[in-house]
């Protein structure tokens, strides 16, 4: 049985997680990143980030407002998202955008699988993999992978200038290690909700159309954001991955 801690907390954080995300969104619109799809990242990042992400919106990313930047080429100068924001904040908003495309993914892949069952018996369920998570988190690698590799070439695209070849092939090696580290330190924690905490714990199964899953899918996003962090550093000190 979940106790009624457990469910008012979830309900609690997942409601933190909506307001930040709002909040983010309402400045977002009123001041449009450089980036258009920096506008999608912030507000995303922020249902599993929430305060973290919302300070380090208003402490960075309005350093990189389409005004900011704008005047700052019309003058000639270096932008102040590139001149005041530290190389670990550049390489945690890295993180995030990996990240923003991880948190879609999973969103549309649980609940396709949730609305329609017979899709984790096509992705191995009942004939590779005894428990249907695992089926699950295969369809939700795919989901994370195609808006991770979206996000990045309309990151890196216009940025450098590609054309639509080039720019898929660099979103490709931008995004693969930076996505599937995430995906690992997600797919470990929910490993450990639901099978020890949930499972063995509680002796309940962890279902998608609970608030008790989507909160600890918060946490398990901390946990991609934790692993995908070292990768991302890398990333942009080799200039695989450009600074943000």
């Amino acid at each position: 049985m979940i106790p009624t801690w457990l469910h008012i907390l979830s309900i609690a954080y997942l409601l933190l997680g909506a307001l930040c995300t709002v909040v983010i969104a309402i400045d977002v619109v009123r001041r449009p990143q450089h980036m258009w799809i920096m506008d999608v990242v912030w507000p995303v990042t922020a249902l599993f980030g929430t305060v973290w992400v919302t300070w380090q919106y208003f402490a960075y990313a309005r350093l990189a407002t389409h005004k900011t930047m704008q005047t700052a080429m019309d003058r000639k100068e270096e932008p102040p998202s590139k001149r005041e924001t530290p190389f670990p904040v550049m390489v945690a908003n890295g993180a995030l955008h990996c990240g923003s495309g991880c948190m879609l993914g999973d969103i549309v892949a649980e609940w396709l699988v949730f609305a329609v069952p017979a899709v984790a018996v096509a992705f191995g369920y009942q004939t590779i993999f005894s428990d249907k998570v695992f089926a699950v988190w295969v369809v939700d690698y795919i989901f994370a992978y195609a808006f991770g590799i979206f996000f990045q070439y309309f990151t890196i695209a216009p940025m450098r200038g590609l054309g639509f070849g080039k720019g898929i092939i660099a979103a490709i090696n931008a995004d693969t290690l930076s996505l599937t580290a995430w995906q690992v330190g997600m797919y470990g924690f929910m490993a450990l909700a639901y099978f020890y905490f949930f499972g063995t714990l509680l002796g309940v199964k962890l279902q998608t159309d609970t608030v008790e899953f989507w909160f600890m899918m918060q946490i398990a996003m901390i946990c991609g954001f934790l692993t995908a962090y070292p990768v991302n550093w890398w990333l942009i000190q080799s200039g695989i991955k450009g600074k943000m």
